[in-house]
């Protein structure tokens, strides 16, 4: 599989129909793969809460877009805020192990997003707001 522009077209295409304004297409096997491999096509305005993993880090590298990657402490204060943009070669961001984040889409941009498996759904104290 060539991972090409039709190809992030069409996940757009899906994302643009998704009320969640996002949409994935997986590249594992199974939500059991130790390593949870995807592209994620992600709107503006969609709804992403301030979250963690407490079992991976996470790796975003950007492919097309612009979107800000915003961490947070415990308390709920922003600490750090990346600006992933290929245009100003800003290609990705590693986000720790329990680092609480979000992101804020600027444009519609497609990430090709990395975390150790299996899939795990966020529990609800692995949601801060």
């Amino acid at each position: 599989m060539i991972l090409d522009n039709g190809l992030l077209d069409e996940i757009t295409r899906k994302a643009e129909e998704s009320p969640r304004l996002r949409m994935n297409f997986n590249l594992h096997d199974s939500l059991d793969a130790k390593a949870q491999r995807l592209i994620n096509v992600l709107l503006p305005g969609t709804p992403l809460p301030v979250h963690r993993h407490h079992h991976s880090a996470e790796t975003y590298i950007i492919l097309r877009g612009r979107m800000f990657v915003v961490f947070y402490d415990s308390l709920g204060a922003q600490t750090d805020r990346f600006l992933l943009d290929p245009t100003v070669g800003n290609y990705g961001v590693q986000i720790p192990i329990g680092q609480w984040h979000t992101v804020e889409v600027v444009e519609p941009s497609a990430i090709f997003e990395v975390k150790d498996g299996p899939y795990t759904p966020l529990a609800p104290e692995d949601i801060l707001f």
